[in-house]
């Protein structure tokens, strides 16, 4: 059940409560009133209690459980019975936007917080308001509300100093740092004053922001230092959070030593006390960035590039990526590995580089979908959200129908007259609307299909770059049969041919299509040396229709590898007779070519069968990638290449890959 169903709830027993008011039994004889007005007097002297305890219990799960304080909430409503204490009515209303605000949910806490100043108007409601505004970024709207509480005689110190804040905060939010300034030290006068240490330092920091924000440097370092000192005499997590926002102040003015020196004793601060997250997540709510050692590792190891010291960095970030895997921190993990890569890159260690960019891809796939997951649950919310608020507003409307009808009857004309206007504004709204929704929905393809390619595209260098590795292994597993047998000057051909094909496939492996000619080499230099190691198992030929222009065909590199791999290695290496590989090259159409595998081997239903158990287990990489890329090639070129495999006799022996290429 979502927060706005237990909202929902809330109105409608507040509107019923209204109702009850509205229809008592009149039927009952005076003696049965007698009766009910005496346990309803019982009843509400016991419900102050429980509106109490319920309010309580709503503020203890604040943090934990959004829904269960809610529940709580309107428990609290509930339990005020039909005569609705206005007063306790208004702190379960502000309590709930407490809850609101804590969770970052902006809108819904400004609403609550008005309608608890409908029921009964305070100053700390009004100071919440204020603060609402504030995080909502209606900068305007929290001074209009605030500033008349100035003069406002006999206020609690604590709530002042929070008005003064309050007032800096908007100021600051509208760049106003003079104005947010005297606010600030306003109420550090107070917080000094009446030895309020919390806010002491929270102002000290704020001034700092202010100076920052408006170039003076020499303020604001003074400010900060001060924050610093006095953070040290509270708790630890305090203590955290400035030397990282101070730091953040040297990263802005290029103060790198400064930074890291600070961000390695917020590390140590965070290694001595253990689990830092609770008490960042206590002051900052929910939704708010932790300070991690994944994150502060980052920000040393940039502090580092940022001075060109990358031998200095990259323990940073390898230690940042390690922490961040083990605290799925994949936002985190991503730009360590992006800039990791980057760092080798700049160092000229390639291979190193590469194998980060790998890593860095496969952490964007990752949290691609998460991002996706998030995003339809953030839409499932919005329809809820919709959904419910019309309920809510539907509600409300009945319950001031039903309290106000005597209104409604001097205002009928005048109700009358306005529908019209309504109904035209509604008809424009709906105009509007559609085209809205139409533009949305064009922009929503456009993206989608830029989104699309661009996977596609990322798929495609990722399954470039994969080589088998059982010929790999197989092939070095090769030479040391040569090097072992004391055949040198064997061992040194294989290599030398093995390090060609790899050195092509390498050159190969950015592009997605190369000349057939180029693959056709490949692929012989390929079967050559798999013929120089079972040379006993089989012979081969490669057979190309002189008359076709195979330069004016093109074919995705490495493409036939996997087929003629599993040609000699379950099916003719497994022949008790010497058996014949077989590839051919015709072409159909002029714009149709069909290359043919085909080998006398066992067949695929008896090499299945010959597979170990811990070969059924595994999978196989090579024809799974190739499958993969053929779709994706397909998808983006329009049916490009076509594959299909055969038996090649009817007792199920032997095997035919036919692949149809477009030209």
């Amino acid at each position: 059940m979502t927060p706005r169903i237990y909202i929902g709830l809330i109105f409608l027993m507040v509107c019923l409560s209204g109702f009850s008011q509205e229809n008592p039994q009149r039927s009952k004889s005076s003696a049965g009133e007698a009766d009910k007005k005496e346990k309803r007097a019982s009843a509400d002297f016991g419900s102050v209690a429980d509106h109490q305890r319920f309010l309580d219990s709503a503020r203890v799960n604040r943090q934990t459980d959004l829904e269960k304080s809610i529940d709580f909430i309107a428990k609290s409503i509930s339990s005020l019975g039909e005569q609705g204490n206005k007063t306790a009515l208004s702190q379960s209303l502000s309590t709930l936007g407490e809850i609101y605000l804590y969770h970052r949910q902006y809108d819904l806490a400004i609403a609550n917080f008005k309608d608890a100043l409908v029921a009964m108007p305070s100053n700390r409601t009004k100071i919440l308001l204020g603060k609402a505004y504030v995080s909502n970024n209606q900068f305007e709207d929290a001074e209009n509300t605030l500033s008349p509480l100035i003069d406002i005689k006999n206020m609690v110190p604590y709530q002042r100093i929070e008005l003064y804040e309050a007032l800096g905060d908007a100021n600051k939010g509208r760049s106003e740092w003079k104005e947010a300034i005297d606010y600030y030290k306003e109420g550090l006068r107070i917080a000094e004053k009446n030895m309020v240490s919390p806010k002491i330092i929270d102002l000290n920091s704020k001034i700092a922001d202010a100076y920052a924000g408006g170039d003076k440097n020499i303020e604001a370092e003074g400010f900060y230092n001060n924050s610093l000192n006095l953070s040290r005499t509270v708790a630890p997590e305090r203590v955290i959070q400035e030397n990282e926002k101070v730091a953040d102040f040297y990263n802005q003015k290029n103060r790198f030593q400064d930074e890291i020196q600070l961000r390695k004793k917020s590390l140590s601060e965070l290694q001595q006390l253990g689990d830092a997250k609770g008490a960042q997540k206590e002051s900052a709510g929910p939704s708010a960035d932790t300070i991690t050692s994944q994150r502060i590792n980052y920000k040393i190891a940039n502090a580092y590039i940022a001075q060109d010291k990358l031998d200095e960095a990259i323990p940073y970030l390898e230690r940042s990526i390690v922490e961040a895997d083990a605290e799925d921190d994949l936002v985190v993990q991503k730009d360590a590995t992006r800039k990791l890569s980057e760092v080798y890159r700049n160092k000229g260690d390639f291979s190193k580089a590469l194998e980060s960019y790998q890593a860095y891809v496969t952490v964007v796939d990752s949290l691609y979908v998460r991002k996706e997951e998030e995003i339809s649950r953030a839409a499932r919310l919005s329809r809820d959200i919709a959904n419910k608020q019309n309920r809510i507003s539907s509600l409300e409307q009945e319950r001031e129908l039903s309290q106000s009808k005597y209104s409604l009857a001097v205002t009928e004309q005048k109700l009358f007259a306005e529908t019209s206007k309504r109904q035209q504004w509604i008809i424009y709204s709906l105009i509007f609307g559609l085209l809205l929704m139409g533009i949305t929905a064009l922009l929503y393809y456009r993206s989608n299909k830029q989104q699309k390619l661009a996977n596609n595209l990322l798929a495609l260098k990722s399954l470039r770059t994969q080589m088998n590795p059982h010929f790999i292994f197989n092939a070095l597993n090769s030479v040391n049969n040569y090097i072992a047998k004391s055949d040198e000057r064997s061992a040194n051909r294989f290599l030398s041919d093995f390090s060609i094909l790899m050195r092509s496939v390498l050159e190969n492996s950015e592009e997605d299509f190369i000349p057939l000619s180029k693959e056709l080499e490949l692929l012989e230099l390929y079967v050559k040396l798999e013929h120089s190691r079972f040379a006993d198992k089989f012979d081969f030929e490669i057979n190309i229709d002189k008359r076709i222009d195979i330069e004016s065909f093109r074919i995705p590199p490495m493409l036939l590898q996997p087929y003629i791999e599993n040609a000699i290695w379950h099916g003719l290496r497994y022949r008790e007779e010497k058996g014949f590989l077989r590839i051919g090259v015709q072409q159909l159409t002029q714009d149709l070519l069909e290359v043919t595998v085909e080998d006398n081997g066992i067949g695929r239903k008896k090499s299945a069968e010959l597979k170990t158990s811990n070969q059924k287990k595994q999978k196989s990489k090579g024809m799974g990638n190739i499958r993969k890329r053929i779709q994706i090639l397909n998808d983006m070129h329009k049916n490009k290449v076509e594959v299909s495999i055969s038996d090649l006799y009817d007792d199920q022996t032997g095997t035919k890959v036919s692949l149809k290429l477009k030209k």
